[in-house]
């Protein structure tokens, strides 16, 4: 929604109200007890509510500018390499090879 607001003021296209839902579908497979656990977002559904004076297809503007422009939609559309690294009591745990 922050992308919203922010396209729409630089398009100056007045978004008066917003709301935003999102489901997130996910599935977990293995066991912990095993040191199997495997867990994956396998989709995700939005919808988003607005209410704007400004005519349907400037509106739609803002909002293809939004879905490019939102970090988080890319990195799930395009996935990114992520880096993790964990720190126990001042000490880098070793990393395991077929993490991430």
């Amino acid at each position: 929604m922050t992308q919203v607001s922010r396209y729409g003021h630089m398009l100056k296209v007045e978004v008066t109200r917003m709301r935003m839902r999102v489901r997130a579908h996910y599935r977990v497979t293995g066991s912990v007890l095993n040191d199997t656990i495997e867990g994956e977002m396998v989709g995700a559904d939005t919808i988003l509510e607005l209410e704007s004076p400004a005519p349907p297809d400037q509106v739609a503007r803002v909002i293809r500018n939004a879905e490019r422009g939102c970090f988080v939609m890319q990195a799930l559309l395009k996935p990114v390499p992520v880096a993790a690294t964990t720190v126990l009591n001042g000490q880098a745990l070793p990393a395991r090879r077929d993490a991430l």
